[in-house]
């Protein structure tokens, strides 16, 4: 039987490689690479020879039968991403799983890790934390997402590609209000920054560039556990406009929502804000 490694890579600088790392890359059968191409320059500065194929979630599902056979002949595969720790918000699950079912041997040497980089810099406590990945892209979906972290009690961090930044700030300081929080761009490269104040101030300082370029990770402070509203406003209708003009969610969600708060399901929320329409449009006959 042959044995399954997942091996951290750079998040960036080169040199932020383990001597285990280099060895297992060196020692392995095959590397399976998110990117070729991407994972070349390192295995180039390290002089590393081994035989590479592409894993990422476009060819998971064809190459992972492939892999597993491979191990049952006693072969030995790296599996990389493209920086950082595999499987965190990159492919490698289904292999995994797959070998952890099969008998197959899992070993991970662990490395670099931008959401721990990211913590650790932030200057925000990290003795809880909870990453979330990257958030919806649509604005909808990223706020009802938003919502459910919004009582974790424990430090946030986040995933967002640069051009949906600004998006996702705004969406946070309408959700999650004026916490503290930091924005980690282009971690261990040459342009690093690590950017500090409330989500609001972020935003304000954000805004004022010309172009927001980098992988950025945001690393968000905790919020409070809250006991579920038990007042709320006196019809489904007033409840579902406050909601909607808080968080901007459309209709339909801002109804989902406040049926989960009031412990009802949508269905009857639904109902009941029918009968109050119908109501308010017809007042002789309620």
């Amino acid at each position: 039987m042959g044995t399954l490694y997942i091996v951290a890579t750079p998040v960036g600088n080169l040199e932020d490689i383990t001597l285990r790392a280099l060895r297992v890359l060196k020692e392995a059968d095959l590397i399976a690479c998110e990117d070729t191409r991407h994972t070349a320059r390192l295995l180039a500065r390290y002089g590393i020879g081994t035989p590479r194929e592409s894993y990422h979630k476009f060819n998971e599902e064809s190459r992972t039968p492939q892999f597993l056979q491979m191990l049952h002949q006693g072969k030995t595969i790296a599996l990389v991403s493209d920086s950082g720790t595999p499987l965190v918000s990159d492919p490698g699950y289904e292999l995994v799983s797959q070998c952890r079912k099969e008998g197959i041997p899992v070993v991970p040497v662990p490395g670099p890790s931008a959401p721990i980089a990211a913590l650790s810099g932030s200057g925000l406590p990290a003795d809880a934390f909870f990453f979330g990945g990257f958030l919806p892209a649509r604005g909808s979906a990223r706020k009802r997402r938003l919502e459910d972290l919004a009582s974790i009690p424990a430090t946030l961090v986040l995933f967002e590609a640069p051009h949906r930044l600004l998006d996702s700030l705004e969406d946070m300081a309408a959700v999650l209000g004026p916490r503290r929080a930091c924005v980690a761009r282009e971690l261990t490269k040459m342009h690093e920054e690590f950017l500090h104040g409330t989500i609001p101030q972020l935003l304000e300082t954000l805004r004022a560039r010309p172009a927001i370029r980098g992988e950025i990770t945001l690393v968000i402070e905790r919020g409070e556990a809250t006991e579920p509203e038990s007042v709320f406003p006196p019809s489904i209708r007033q409840h579902l406009e406050e909601e909607m003009q808080r968080t901007g969610l459309p209709r339909n969600e801002a109804l989902k929502l406040i049926a989960k708060k009031r412990g009802i399901s949508r269905r009857d929320a639904y109902r009941e804000l029918t009968g109050e329409l119908s109501a308010a449009e017809n007042p002789e006959q309620s």
